[in-house]
């Protein structure tokens, strides 16, 4: 009895060994197989939605994102060992720009032969004045959020392409695979054709909404708006809205009772019927505001978060969204 005890138990722990060695077998070939893609890493959500539109389809690229999905904005961002590991195995690194990677240079200093493409490189950067009262937590740093006008994403949209492409159409994407110095062969320049597809498609789609955004903004244009999150001043310059006063919230900002009357002036002093904030940090105060004043507060989406399995439309599904709640507040305050 003992004797069969024993065998069952080392039937079982084999078993088990095999399993485990035919698992870690296939695994490596997995990362084998793996190696040979190249590598493109984007820094945090937005970026990484506009770049899967580009890679969309195109076999011999792998897209990871650097950041969690929910991270949000990169301010004050740590890279982790993780982070930098990741970075290690990269052959692109696609960012926003603007100076949202604050760790920019690190990564620079740590893999200097890292592609990077900026794809806020050709963007006129948004001015930031006290003048009408704004309030900034980040007072040293460019207005970033470009994915938040239609216009200048589309910017974005092309200075990735052109990036990839040029990345592409170098022979140093395929010296990086096989060791060679040769030139690029048929497969890079296809890949290159397909990306250079992929964003004519995403463009013209952008187009269609930018359409739709611009029907709006001839019913809103000249309107006085407060804004909670400095996200916004690009969509009040996409709606022709005139910012009356800016308070940039985020999830460390504690707002003083001294700013909160600030705000109440400001839509006492210069009319203003409309906010647009951001739901997770503006929602307390907005709701607040709205409440002590009558002012209408439009939570609109700020697109900096999402989740690991989100469709490549989630951009164009979600700025939808923002332009049917500016819709729908233009239906209801006609003049």
């Amino acid at each position: 009895m003992n004797n069969l005890k024993y065998l069952i138990t080392v039937f079982i722990c084999l078993t088990v060994l095999s399993a485990a060695i035919i698992y870690l077998y296939a695994n490596d070939n997995v990362t084998t197989l793996s190696k040979e893609d190249t590598l493109v890493v984007a820094s945090f959500y937005p970026v990484y939605v506009a770049a899967e539109n580009l890679v969309d389809g195109v076999d011999g690229i792998t897209l990871k994102n650097l950041s969690e999905p929910q991270t949000g904005c990169l301010h004050d961002y740590v890279l982790t060992p993780e982070d930098m590991k990741l970075l290690s195995d990269a052959d692109v690194f696609v960012i926003n720009g603007g100076g949202i990677e604050a760790f920019l240079s690190e990564v620079a200093e740590a893999y200097p032969a890292l592609t990077v493409v900026d794809a806020g490189i050709n963007i006129e950067k948004a001015s930031e004045s006290d003048e009408n009262g704004h309030a900034h937590d980040h007072e040293d740093e460019e207005n970033a959020h470009y994915w938040m006008s239609i216009p200048l994403y589309e910017q974005q949209i092309e200075a990735m392409r052109d990036g990839l492409c040029a990345y592409f159409s170098t022979d140093k994407a395929v010296s990086q695979k096989d060791g060679s110095n040769r030139s690029p062969d048929d497969h890079t320049t296809n890949i290159a054709t397909q990306i250079t597809d992929n964003a004519s498609a995403y463009l013209s789609a952008l187009q269609d909404l930018q359409s739709r955004q611009a029907d709006i903004a001839e019913k809103l244009a000249g309107q006085k708006v407060i804004l909670f999150h400095e996200a916004y001043e690009y969509v009040a310059e996409d709606y022709g809205l005139e910012v009356a006063y800016l308070l940039d919230l985020d999830e460390e900002r504690q707002v003083s009772a001294g700013e909160i009357a600030d705000v109440m002036q400001a839509i006492e002093e210069n009319g203003v019927s409309l906010i647009l904030a951001e739901e997770q940090y503006g929602k307390e105060l907005g709701d607040l505001v709205s409440e002590e004043t009558g002012a209408d507060v439009i939570y609109l989406d700020t697109i900096v978060r999402g989740g690991e399995a989100d469709h490549p439309d989630a951009y164009l599904t979600r700025m939808q969204n923002n332009i049917d709640l500016l819709a729908n507040y233009a239906a209801k305050n006609k003049p």
